[in-house]
């Protein structure tokens, strides 16, 4: 995996924001095991309060079920890193704070948490759109430190959420 900078955080958040201001779309984020990066690169760009609505830090699974409404179900049966936890965390924050698109993350950044099934470095990113079902990509970014595996994922957010809005209409 190339090495990723903070510079190249920050381009891709101001894109962001670029993007959803020209589309006058907003945007929201959950995020899990960057306990708010994404969030903090987005609003590092002037201007980010016309398109960024807000984010929510759902590092607790009692977070993720109260503030984003994930059904204590679906954590219990497949795990807070999950497929269908990153689409209801996405979708659920697109829904609490009332935005056109919202971006999710839940993943073991390390170094501990990992197993054989979901080793450390494993990243669910969810993506939720008015009218759209929510969806969501696996990374394995493998066990890189537990900082590289949240930047990165920051990185890989950012980008998913740049893709969403340059297709937008």
């Amino acid at each position: 995996m190339t090495r990723i900078s903070l510079k190249d955080i920050f381009s891709l958040a101001s894109d962001v924001v670029s993007l959803a201001t020209e589309r006058d779309l907003t945007i929201a984020t959950a995020e899990s095991c960057t306990g708010g990066l994404i969030g903090a690169a987005i609003t590092s760009i002037p201007g980010s309060s016309a398109p960024f609505k807000g984010g929510i830090i759902a590092y607790d699974n009692a977070v993720k079920a109260n503030q984003l409404d994930v059904p204590e179900a679906i954590i219990e049966t497949h795990g807070a890193v999950s497929e269908e936890v990153a689409e209801a965390m996405a979708q659920g924050v697109l829904t609490a704070l009332e935005t056109d698109l919202a971006i999710s993350v839940t993943g073991i950044a390390g170094p501990g948490g990992g197993s054989e099934e979901k080793p450390i470095g494993t990243v669910w990113i969810g993506l939720a759109q008015k009218s759209q079902p929510a969806k969501a990509a696996l990374f394995n970014f493998g066990d890189i430190g537990r900082n590289k595996v949240r930047d990165v994922t920051c990185y890989e957010a950012l980008k998913a959420l740049k893709a969403a809005l340059s297709q937008a209409q």
